[in-house]
This record gives structure tokens, sequence and C-alpha cells, in this order.
């Protein structure tokens, strides 16, 4: 249980098989069938949550009813809204299950605990917040300064598996091009190999 959460954490920080029995305590195992919720805008975030298998997404609705997504997160990667979990504030975004998906939950309460009880706990923390706040920076550096054609080759370069897993009409959200435009690059992209 928890394997691939406990082998992503090794990577960040080296936790002893004690320290990794006092952060089990902490976990919460929690199964979403595709397009059950996580979180829905306006509740508050109360988890980091884990993927050990499937896919999410993260994303916010306008007023005109169109999506916009923020985050992706597959086997492996942390998804939440980190305003909202650190704050106590309602959420902004709504998080929901793409895939049928296997989480590891960890509270607001169980992080404070582990801070105290594990103090590498910490160390892995800002490790995870830093690289959240890198990976955000480079996007959006992507958003301003890349065509949208070279947004779209970033994002599959970058992100292979989500490209292959994704539906495109949700890349073209994350890229923020309409489902139209990013066909007429992939059709343009396709002409000219």
């Amino acid at each position: 249980m928890y394997e691939l959460f406990f082998q992503k954490l090794n990577e960040k920080v080296a936790f002893t098989n004690e320290e990794q029995k006092v952060i089990t305590g902490y976990l919460t195992s929690k199964k979403l069938r595709k397009k059950q919720y996580l979180l829905q805008a306006g509740d508050v975030c109360k988890a980091i949550a884990f993927v050990e298998k499937g896919a999410m997404r993260e994303y916010s609705v306008d007023e005109s009813g169109a999506e916009h997504i923020l985050q992706f997160a597959l086997e492996g990667w942390l998804i939440s809204d980190l305003y909202s979990f650190m704050t106590g504030e309602p959420a902004t975004y709504n998080i929901d299950a793409l895939e049928d998906c296997d989480l590891v939950l960890l509270t607001k309460s169980a992080q404070g605990e582990l801070l105290k009880k594990v103090p590498k706990f910490e160390t892995y923390t800002t490790a995870q917040i830093t690289g959240a706040y890198l990976a955000m920076q480079k996007r959006v550096n992507a958003m301003i300064s890349l065509t949208p054609g070279q947004r779209y080759l970033y994002f599959i370069n970058l992100y292979p598996n989500i490209a292959r897993r994704v539906p495109q009409h949700m890349i073209a959200s994350y890229l923020g091009l309409s489902p139209e435009t990013l066909s007429r690059i992939r059709k343009r992209l396709a002409a000219a190999q």
C-alpha cells in the first residue's frame, strides 16, 4: 500500500522505515470514479491528493460555462487547490477524475502533525511547493512568450503521457486555445512532417 507515494516521497527526501510508518498513519486512501469530484469550487480544500493510479484535472468554469484547465495530474503527481488548502478559504477550482483513480490524501491537520513528528517532512513539503511554483512560472512564461503552435509542441514534449491520455479539447483549454485552433495547429504540424 502507498508504494508509489513513498517512492516519490523518497526521491525528494530519504525517509527511514520508522518515519514512513509514522507518515502512513496520517494518510487516507480514496477511490474516485471517472467524472467524480474530489473538490468543487466554493468548498474548502481539506486535503492534498497524491495520484497512485489514474488521471485528474483542476479547472475553473467562467460565466459562459467555458472550462479553463489549470493542471492535470497523473500517477505520481500531487493535486490540490493549494490556496484554499493553506488559507481555509473557499476553493476557486474544481478537481475531478478523468479516469478511475486511486488517491492518497493528506489532510491539513495530518500535515500539521507530520511537520511536528517527522521534521524531514517539512523539507519534503518545501521541495514540493517550490517545484509547483517553478512549474507554474514556466507555464506562465510559455503562455506569454510562445506562439500557440510552440505552446502545443512544448506541452507534448514536456508531457507526452498527458497528451496520450487526455482529450484534445482539454489540452486546448490548458493551452488557452479553442479546440478549433488546436485542431488547425495539429493539422499544420502533421502536414509539415
